[in-house]
């Protein structure tokens, strides 16, 4: 994941909030898992992140999709959020850090 914010400090409350959000298919929040490819900060709070999913065809996409905005907006100092969802590059498993494989037994 890149960064290129001159606000790490809600960069990394971001993160933290990414961090308790699970694939509903996969037991690992979406950050470990390697969804997360930018989280981009700028100023009066705007916020974009640039993610992915496991397959293009997520059945829980909507779901997923609401409790990123949901979440996120509650954190303060975010005042607006896009979030732009990416198929490239393509999801693999060489994307998860390795906690995430390490719970999953991939390790």
């Amino acid at each position: 994941m890149e960064s290129q914010n001159n606000y790490p400090e809600l960069e990394s409350k971001i993160e933290a909030v990414l961090k308790t959000i699970y694939d509903p298919e996969i037991p690992v929040n979406i950050h470990d898992l390697g969804l997360i490819y930018e989280i981009i900060v700028e100023d009066e709070g705007k916020v974009e992140i640039v993610m992915t999913l496991t397959a293009p065809n997520c059945p829980m996409v909507d779901e997923l999709m609401a409790e990123i905005n949901e979440k996120i907006r509650d954190i303060e100092g975010v005042d607006d959020l896009v979030i732009n969802l990416v198929f490239e590059p393509p999801w693999d498993k060489s994307m998860m850090s390795e906690e995430a494989l390490l719970d999953l037994g991939l390790l």
